[in-house]
């Protein structure tokens, strides 16, 4: 049998493995089986590309895989699940490096008179993209892992700045495809890239991350489609459009929860202070554990809405405990989960589905605000700007008009808090001055603990 049909045909089989693994990625009950069928498929198409370029030996490529593996089992061992968006940026970043170097090393297979303009300029674009994606990926590794600071950072003249770096590249293009080859225009797109990737990046709040991972995500897709047809890869090219595309629906769905443009959020953020005037006022009414487990015992529906709190006090196993015991003294127990909670999209599934919590228990915000009303208590576990009422009630909010879980409307608001701070948005919340709410302030995962204790007792 001819070998290019050999590997075409596992390409096909890879590109099914990518569909098949996407689709049961949708539902948290299949996604561990959905990330072991996309694995199954990449192996598949990498172990294929390097046999079919004769670039490597059976050894090497094995050492590859268990190099690769024991690194990629090491960090899912090592890094804890606050520290998992980060994570997921750095890999958005290693990809659209890989891509970046990927479309480099394409210039480099053939003489200049053997590349076509199209290839030389597609090249170009995966360069371009990657870099973009690389950098953009590492300053918002920083912002998340608080190594720099996570508000917006803005200077005289970034606009600019802006539209020279992308009049350069534009520029480039066609240097790229008129002129003689010459490597040293693509070392210039390089850099470029990079120093446009951290300019994109820094002026977008914290509060956004979420939309930005997802973004950079579908950056890397592109990236690797790019780089795909240079080296006229067509498993790479579908896995990379499969990416692009997904991250860029994701993209959309979070812009729609936040009702805000996608450009206003790479233009702006949350960088604007309330409007003057705009006071928020009031006495915040504190409660203990021991108190609120009184409230809960006479609850008849209870509503749990998780933040990143949550994950940084890894309270997710607790909340599970406790929905168990709210349950069997004939309470009913949901989930609120905002699409933009957390640092990363999913997050609060995740951390959910962790705790073996049931997806048929966790609503979405649409779903789960016409019944705010009718819930006893809401637990807000850690999340601030996703409940924050100054999204509906204060026009000089830098939040007015973004959809938020209501769960001012409920009976009772139980807010467990660290402090009465602002949130990662920077936004001060009127929720925790309002009548019904009480703040239980502690860490998330020891006053739920306090509460397990006094059902126990």
């Amino acid at each position: 049998m001819d070998t290019v049909l050999i590997v075409n045909f596992s390409y096909v089989i890879a590109a099914i493995f990518f569909i098949v693994g996407l689709k049961l990625l949708s539902h948290p009950a299949t996604a561990k089986r959905g990330n072991l069928v996309s694995a199954v498929g990449m192996f598949i198409a990498v172990v294929v590309t390097l046999i079919r370029q004769d670039i490597l030996s059976y050894e090497w490529i094995a050492a590859g895989i268990v190099l690769g593996g024991a690194i990629g089992a090491w960090l899912a061992k090592r890094v804890e699940m606050t520290e998992m968006p980060e994570l997921v940026s750095l890999f958005n970043g290693f990809g659209g490096l890989a891509s970046l170097l990927l479309g480099l090393s394409s210039l480099t297979i053939s003489d200049a008179s053997d590349l076509h303009v199209a290839l030389l300029v597609i090249a170009y674009f995966s360069i371009l993209i990657g870099g973009i994606t690389f950098s953009g990926s590492i300053v918002a590794w920083g912002k998340l892992g608080g190594t720099m600071p996570s508000r917006a950072l803005i200077f005289p003249g970034m606009r600019w700045l802006y539209a020279l770096i992308i009049l350069g590249a534009l520029a480039l293009v066609v240097v790229v495809a008129t002129q003689p080859f010459d490597m040293k225009w693509f070392y210039i797109a390089i850099g470029l890239a990079l120093v446009f990737g951290i300019l994109a990046t820094i002026p977008i709040g914290g509060a956004d991350m979420p939309v930005v991972i997802s973004l950079l995500n579908s950056y890397s897709g592109i990236a690797a489609t790019a780089a795909g047809i240079a080296i006229q890869n067509n498993i790479l090219i579908v896995a990379g459009l499969l990416v692009g595309a997904s991250g860029i629906i994701l993209t959309q769905i979070m812009c729609k929860a936040m009702n805000r443009s996608l450009m206003n959020i790479l233009l702006s953020g949350f960088s604007k202070p309330i409007e003057q005037g705009a006071k928020i006022e009031g006495e915040i009414k504190a409660l203990s554990a021991e108190d609120a487990f009184y409230v809960l015992e006479a609850a008849q529906s209870v509503v749990v809405i998780p933040g990143y709190g949550m994950a940084v006090a890894q309270a997710q196993h607790a909340v599970k405990e406790l929905q168990s015991l709210l349950e069997a003294n004939g309470a009913e127990v949901a989930y609120a989960i905002h699409p933009v909670a957390g640092r990363m999209p999913g997050h609060m599934n995740v951390l959910l589905a962790e705790a073996d919590v049931p997806y048929e228990q966790l609503y979405e915000m649409d779903a789960i605000n016409p019944r705010m009303d009718s819930f006893d208590v809401a637990i807000i576990i850690g999340a601030n700007d996703v409940v924050n009422p100054a999204a509906k009630e204060m026009k000089g909010s830098p939040i007015y008009g973004m959809p938020i879980i209501e769960a001012h409307r409920a009976r009772n608001v139980f807010v467990l808090k660290r402090s009465a701070s602002a949130g990662f948005a920077g936004v001060d919340n009127p929720l925790f001055f309002k009548d019904n709410t009480r703040m239980v302030f502690g860490d998330a995962k020891d006053t739920l603990n306090t509460v397990i204790r006094e059902f126990g007792d």
